[in-house]
C-alpha cells in the first residue's frame, strides 16, 4: 500500500465538509497500487477561489468541481510530490443534489477523479474516459461505492 503525506488545507465556509480521515482514505484508495511514498495536498474551497483558479488555469469562468495540479520535477529532482487537488465544496454539495446522491459519496468520486489526473489520467478522448472512468468504478467499488456513472441513486 502506497505511504501518503497528505496536507489538508480547509479555506471553505461550507459545512458537512468530509473529515480528513475520510479524504485519506479516498486519496490511499486511488494510489492502492503505487510503490513508495506520495506526498499531496487537497485543499478545500469556496466559490469565489475555485472560480479564480478555474479562470486563471483552464481559462473557464466560474467554479468547477475539482481541479488537479500535477507536480512535473525538473530534470535530475526526485521528489515523491505528486501535486496538489482543489475542491470546490459548494460545487460538489449542489451537484451531489442534483444527482440524488449520498454528499460523501460524491466527495469520494471526486477526490478520487482528481487523484487520477494528478496520476496522469485523462478524459478529454472517449478512450480515455473509458479508461478513468473504469478505474474509478473500480477504486470506488474497493470502497463499497457504486459506480457513479451508472447507478441509480435513490432519491
Amino acid at each position: 500500500m502506497t505511504r501518503v503525506a497528505l496536507a489538508v488545507q480547509r479555506a471553505s465556509t461550507a459545512g458537512d465538509l468530509p473529515s480528513d480521515a475520510d479524504i485519506g482514505r479516498w486519496v490511499e484508495a486511488a494510489l492502492e497500487e503505487l510503490p513508495g511514498p506520495v506526498e499531496l495536498t487537497v485543499r478545500l474551497v469556496d466559490e469565489a477561489e475555485g472560480a479564480a483558479l478555474n479562470e486563471r488555469y483552464r481559462g473557464r469562468p466560474g467554479p468547477t468541481n475539482v481541479l488537479s495540479f500535477p507536480f512535473d520535477a525538473p530534470d535530475g529532482v526526485d521528489l515523491p510530490l505528486l501535486g496538489d487537488l482543489v475542491i470546490c465544496a459548494p460545487v460538489v454539495a449542489r451537484e451531489a443534489a442534483e444527482q440524488g446522491k449520498p454528499a460523501p459519496a460524491h466527495w469520494a468520486h471526486m477526490v478520487i477523479h482528481g487523484v487520477l489526473h494528478l496520476r496522469g489520467y485523462e478524459h478529454q478522448e472517449p478512450a480515455q474516459a473509458r479508461r478513468m472512468e473504469s478505474l474509478e468504478i473500480r477504486v470506488l467499488g474497493r470502497l463499497g461505492l457504486p459506480d457513479p456513472y451508472s447507478f441509480e441513486w435513490a432519491r
